[in-house]
């Protein structure tokens, strides 16, 4: 079973910054894809399980950006 959860992020404003948050994110235990939408601030991310927003907050915030709740 696959789980698709679309967050929202903060801060990112070029390229570079949906590839780090891309990078980030696509780390965690679990994820197979991740979208991001530079425009939006959207972020698809496709995974086995619900991901867990804790580890999600922490990946973006690794990034350098920031999830909005």
């Amino acid at each position: 079973m696959t789980t698709t959860t679309t967050y929202t992020v903060q801060g990112m404003t070029c390229g570079h910054c949906v590839n780090s948050v891309s990078a980030e994110v696509g780390v965690l235990p679990g994820v197979s894809n991740v979208e991001v939408d530079l425009a939006s601030g959207a972020v698809t991310v496709t995974s086995k399980q619900p991901l867990d927003t804790g580890a999600m907050r922490a990946a973006v915030d690794k990034a350098g950006y920031q999830l909005v709740a």
